[in-house]
């Protein structure tokens, strides 16, 4: 079950990508001319991508894979170029909508099944792999790991995602964007550190089946982002052996 916090935040987040910065992220999700500080989130977040698509396999033919917050669908294209079966979900249905255009051109003959929504609906079903790109960053610590919870629950492989590293550099430039207008900020990134993030995984009952398998922290002047795997030690109970499917 989400917490009321996690509800509220995704409202927000759904108001600010959809109405406030939608043609920010359009712009920034393309090769267009941008701001010098904008140019290194752009190439922090191309890295990012990189790195975690580069911890799924190579071949993906017969996986079905979820990209939790899928902004405007360049994780899910890579994703569907290597077979995948991709069901790609957003909070905003503009975003959705600009990745479902951008993607015609891009897929060839592959398919992905975008939707807007909550990442966490039990109605999406099953997956091999869970990639969460930037999309629990704005979310408190508790409701990161009850989000790891929930999608650990339904993952038979590994849940991909990145959190904001607690660090003085990530502090002084939140300080920095609250100079900005209060309609034109995002809502904040809340940082965490990795040690912590660690602890909290080792305690929750939901995630005993997972291990933290490695960790990367892509720095790129304004975007800073820590990325985590966490794989499944073992094969997932399934139904008739010793209880239900979760």
């Amino acid at each position: 079950m989400t917490s009321t916090s996690y509800a509220a935040r995704r409202s927000q987040l759904t108001t600010y990508f959809d109405r406030t910065a939608v043609e920010a992220w359009a712009r920034l999700t393309t090769d267009a001319p941008v701001s010098k500080i904008r140019a290194t989130v752009r190439a922090g977040r191309d890295a990012m991508r990189a790195n975690l698509l580069s911890w799924l396999p190579e071949d993906l033919t017969g996986r079905r894979i979820l990209d939790a917050g899928c902004g405007t669908g360049a994780l899910s294209v890579e994703a569907a170029r290597r077979g995948a079966e991709v069901v790609a979900i957003d909070v905003s249905p503009t975003l959705v909508g600009l990745a479902r255009e951008r993607s015609a051109e891009l897929l060839g003959g592959h398919h992905i099944d975008f939707r807007v929504g909550d990442m966490l609906d039990p109605w999406l079903g099953r997956f091999d792999h869970v990639v969460a790109m930037d999309s629990l960053i704005h979310y408190s610590a508790g409701d990161i790991l009850r989000a790891l919870a929930e999608l650990g629950q339904r993952t038979n492989g590994s849940l991909i995602f990145t959190v904001a590293p607690r660090t003085a550099l990530l502090a002084l430039m939140h300080a920095a964007g609250r100079l900005f207008p209060r309609g034109d900020r995002a809502p904040a990134i809340v940082p965490i550190t990795e040690g912590g993030l660690r602890r909290r995984i080792g305690g929750e009952a939901a995630l005993a089946g997972f291990a933290v398998e490695r960790t990367q922290r892509v720095n790129s002047g304004f975007y800073l982002s820590n990325a985590v795997e966490l794989a499944r030690k073992s094969p997932p109970r399934i139904a008739g052996e010793g209880g239900t499917v979760p």
